[in-house]
């Protein structure tokens, strides 16, 4: 049977971050995707123009509707907007039988908030507690532990204050770390690092997403975490290296790299 994986996202009409990426991720690891929209932008490669959240009942009528009909393997959430929704969707999340990897964005890669501030404690309280996995940035990481987040060592800690919050693993991402990108997983209270190159692009929109798309579209597909994790950071590491140069600020990455 085709493995099927879902994200519960924002919508990018530029179609390099978002639903939009995930989807394309979905596909190219060979996974039926599914999507539940929790927010629509107005943006493209330069700017993010405006935010509208969409109101909690219409994005759990989505997720009722598709857990109801094609339920996935795996799911994955990125940018939720606010308390309520955030609230409702954890309330759903205490019954998933599937792992759920959340990608906890709050802001977009041109600066824009795509979380309200006091929805942080309703993502540590509700949310976290229902995650298999989660995948914060440096400033993500920082916002969630309460602590700067600039080297492996704070990176360290940082995982560590995460994963006491309920998850069951936390993988710190290093992109914006000076020098080599290395990944940091928590996982069962040890640390494993995962050193990579770093391309000096602008090319990088929807990383983040498209990384925790690859690992989500690994799992549904029966991976180990570990095997998932490794596949998805090549992944994007060619995908960044492959970019077709499309837009005129932070372009897309190539979502056609060979998985």
């Amino acid at each position: 049977m085709t493995p099927v994986a879902m994200t519960i996202a924002g919508s990018d009409p530029s179609g390099g971050a978002g639903l939009q990426a995930d989807l394309k991720t979905f596909h190219q690891h060979g996974v039926y995707g599914t999507s539940v929209v929790t927010l629509l932008t107005v943006q493209n490669t330069r700017t993010v123009l405006a935010v509208e959240i969409l109101k909690p009942d219409f994005v759990m009528a989505q997720l009722d509707a598709v857990l109801a009909d094609i339920p996935p393997r795996a799911a994955k959430t990125g940018a939720l907007g606010n308390v309520e929704v955030i609230s409702a969707i954890a309330d759903r999340a205490k019954g998933f039988n599937f792992p759920l990897v959340i990608d906890p964005v709050m802001v977009s890669k041109h600066g824009v908030p795509l979380l309200a501030p006091e929805a942080t404690k309703a993502l540590i309280d509700h949310l976290l507690p229902c995650a298999f996995l989660i995948t914060p940035n440096l400033a993500e990481a920082s916002r969630l532990a309460g602590i700067e987040v600039s080297d492996i060592s704070t990176m360290e800690e940082a995982a560590r204050r995460i994963g006491d919050m309920g998850p069951r693993h936390v993988l710190l991402k290093g992109g914006h770390l000076e020098g080599e990108s290395t990944d940091l997983l928590w996982s069962n209270g040890q640390i494993h690092r995962f050193p990579g190159s770093r391309i000096d692009t602008l090319h990088t929109h929807g990383t983040g997403c498209v990384l925790s798309a690859a690992i989500t579209a690994r799992l549904a597909r029966g991976e180990s975490l570990l095997s998932a994790m490794e596949g998805a950071k090549k992944f994007v590491h060619k995908a960044i290296a492959t970019h077709p140069g499309l837009g005129g600020g932070h372009g897309p990455i190539n979502m056609f790299a060979d998985v």
